[in-house]
């Protein structure tokens, strides 16, 4: 797509989409009056103040944000993140590897201009020890690995500095409380490069979150919190503890796979999905990945409006006789498979492919785990049972096969 025709595609976005968001506040200067407290010269009469955007307070810090904000991880159309920033959504979501840096970039090259106050950044980097080719290293080593990719984020975005800089991919007590990494954090915060510091978790969830409370060096947690997992009711309790605690949440996987299939022709009810999330008042900010302009449109609507209707409801009641496609990373199945698999990894790879059409998101997942190009072909059959009721050799092998795809293919 040219940089004319995705200009077009926001301009035409703004005007006909805008429109009908004022009625309901969501607007940039409305997200900002509500954001900063006070009402926008004109509001009253435009009739913005009869329906606001809910803002809310992240923990500790004090950032008040709206509560969608933007997950740019499947993104790869800059208008859509351009049209994200001019309808009011504050802060943008992304990674150090996400589209292998050149997610950064994009983001980079669509704020360039833009007031600093008018937008917020959070990125993460993994922790250095957990890759192949830095296992070995001595603690100063990871440490400096660490900040040298942070380092190498800030150039992408063309920044001094990020609201939020995570620790990525959390699944142990251990890692969060990794002394060495902690001071890492703890020195890019110091440096004035990072205003806050976080974990980010799709594993374990409760348990990390507690560990991150017991840690008592970080501002934010990222996690993954959906209709979908079987312990809802522990992850309300634990994230109801890291509010106690001062620490802000914000939540990622909302969507839970975005469709029920495979093939992609039974959509998730992404409004239904988001506002379920945002009901638990603990929660400050959700970062849906929407890649489209029909998709920011809808996402907006929520941020003025989180009442659950009985037929949105109903809709989120189709998981309960439905496997899906999000895998709760419980590891239920982990036991069950001689082969001693990473299945969970596996399966997030599966939903990578099928659910959110990132299909390099995949194969770099699968690229880091030690697993055959058909991991399940010495078993008769699968003796690994999903929590969710997945058929996991079957899922196994299909999203095993990208092992087999080179690389540069998804360059």
């Amino acid at each position: 797509m040219t940089e004319k025709t995705n200009e077009l595609k926001r301009r035409a976005f703004l005007k006909k989409g805008l429109t009908g968001l004022a009625a309901v506040g969501a607007i940039p200067g409305a997200v900002k009056a509500a954001a900063l407290g006070s009402p926008e010269p004109g509001q009253a009469a435009a009739g913005l103040s009869q329906a606001k955007p809910i803002v809310r307070t992240l923990g500790k810090t004090g950032l008040r944000i709206p509560v969608v904000s933007m997950g740019v991880m499947n993104a790869d159309n800059p208008a859509v993140v351009q049209a994200a920033l001019d309808s009011g959504v504050f802060m943008l979501d992304t990674a150090n590897g996400y589209q292998r840096g050149r997610n950064e970039q994009m983001i980079g090259q669509v704020i360039k201009g833009r007031p600093r106050d008018s937008y917020m950044i959070a990125t993460k980097v993994p922790a250095s020890g957990r890759d192949k080719s830095m296992q070995g290293l001595d603690s100063a080593s990871v440490q400096k690995a660490f900040l040298d990719n942070f380092d190498i984020s800030l150039g992408r975005l063309g920044l001094d500095h990020v609201e939020i800089l995570y620790l990525h991919n959390n699944t142990t007590r251990e890692s969060v409380q990794n002394p060495v990494l902690m001071e890492a954090l703890q020195k890019a915060k110091k440096a004035g490069k990072a205003r806050f510091i976080g974990i980010t978790t799709h594993a374990n969830e409760p348990a990390v979150i507690r560990a991150t409370i017991e840690a008592k060096g970080y501002d934010v947690i990222l996690t993954a919190y959906n209709f979908r997992q079987d312990y809802r009711d522990e992850m309300r309790k634990a994230v109801a503890e890291a509010t106690a605690a001062g620490i802000g949440i914000v939540a990622m996987k909302t969507q839970a796979g975005a469709y029920w299939d495979k093939e992609r022709q039974q959509p998730i009810n992404m409004r239904a999905a988001l506002k379920w999330v945002l009901n638990d008042p603990n929660v400050t900010t959700a970062i849906p990945g929407f890649t489209t302009f029909d998709q920011l449109k809808e996402d907006l609507t929520v941020m003025t409006d989180l009442k659950l209707t009985p037929a949105e409801l109903k809709d989120l009641k189709l998981g309960e006789q439905v496997a899906g496609l999000y895998c709760q990373q419980c590891g239920q199945c982990v036991s069950g498979c001689p082969q001693n698999l990473p299945i969970p990894s596996l399966m997030r790879g599966y939903m990578y492919a099928y659910g959110y059409r990132n299909l390099q998101a995949a194969h770099e997942l699968v690229g880091t785990l030690d697993v055959a190009e058909n991991p399940c072909g010495s078993c008769a059959s699968c003796s690994a049972v999903c929590a969710k009721g997945f058929d996991i050799a079957d899922r196994v092998k299909d999203i095993a096969r990208l092992r087999a795809v080179p690389g540069d293919f998804f360059a």
